[in-house]
């Protein structure tokens, strides 16, 4: 009989544990074995736990910083006066597609363009659970096992221009794996300005300019394609004259392919970009901005 109570007296205490537990679980979203030894090792106090968690959590995502994570979703957020994206990070697509990884992104997207893509702001700020976004990174990372982290953010948020952007590959929802935001200076709220600026952003998801103009083009990507046409044409065995106008020339195709304002329309080959914008014969429109991200890349 003795046994008996003891037993049940252990059930009892047990059963308690585990109603911890389970709460401990609702309010981290950490795993059963995690949670049931924060539980034990705090002595049932759940305020220790969930520090104990929190503690753990930072170091599990720690260990997995050193991790590829080229996976992932981009998530734009705002409308034509204001808008932005932002790429978040993992390692596996199946996480890139988990509920928990895909309301995070939303939340934090929301968030980015409320503090206009400032990164030190953004993970201060607190999300609907009342935690910050670096805390609920943290205790994200534990939860799903991998490497997670925020990639390039951009917002366009400049007065008299208006806003478009392109979704490619869509994941779920508003997230994709490839997205576009674009920046016009305009007054016009015409529909001919909505269907250009939404083909600019599919024309720039396509052709992936590297700058708005060939003059904003990166010097040292500059050099370092003017090294490979030398190198090329040093072992052709041309004259140095020639050499020099066929270097000129390639250099000249390489700038136009990779500026955005002399690229192909894609629409329509035979145009350039900068052509379509004056054909338009919009007063005062020009291309102020764009912004391209695809994952992995």
């Amino acid at each position: 009989m003795l046994n008996f109570q003891k037993k049940k007296r252990k059930s009892l205490i047990n059963m308690s544990d585990i109603e911890k537990v389970k709460q401990l679980r609702e309010a981290t979203g950490a795993g059963f074995k995690d949670c049931n030894l924060a539980v034990k090792e705090s002595g049932g106090d759940l305020d220790k736990a969930v520090e104990i968690l929190r503690v753990k959590g930072i170091s599990k995502a720690s260990k997995k910083m050193s991790r590829d994570a080229k996976e992932g979703v981009i998530a734009t957020s705002g409308d034509d006066n204001k808008i932005s994206i932002l790429e978040l990070n993992c390692e596996t697509d199946f996480v890139a597609k988990n509920d928990d990884f895909v309301s995070f992104a939303k939340e934090l997207s929301d968030l980015n363009n409320q503090n206009n893509s400032e990164f030190d702001k953004l993970n201060k700020s607190n999300m609907s659970n009342g935690k910050s976004v670096e805390d609920n990174l943290v205790s994200l990372i534990a939860k799903m096992g991998e490497k997670i982290t925020i990639g390039k953010t951009k917002t366009f948020n400049q007065p008299g221009t208006k806003n478009f952007n392109y979704l490619h590959t869509v994941v779920k929802d508003n997230l994709s794996k490839l997205s576009v935001i674009v920046s016009l200076e305009t007054s016009d709220d015409s529909e001919a300005i909505k269907v250009f600026g939404k083909q600019l952003s599919m024309h720039i998801a396509a052709s992936n300019p590297l700058a708005l103009s060939s003059d904003l083009i990166d010097k040292d990507l500059l050099q370092k394609e003017q090294d490979l046409v030398t190198e090329e044409l040093k072992n052709s065995g041309k004259p140095e004259e020639i050499a020099q106008k066929i270097s000129l020339g390639k250099m000249n195709k390489f700038k136009d392919d990779n500026a955005l304002l002399s690229q192909a329309w894609v629409m329509e080959p035979k145009k350039k970009v900068q052509d379509v914008v004056k054909d338009l014969n919009i007063s005062n429109l020009k291309i102020n901005d764009f912004y391209r991200i695809k994952i992995g890349e």
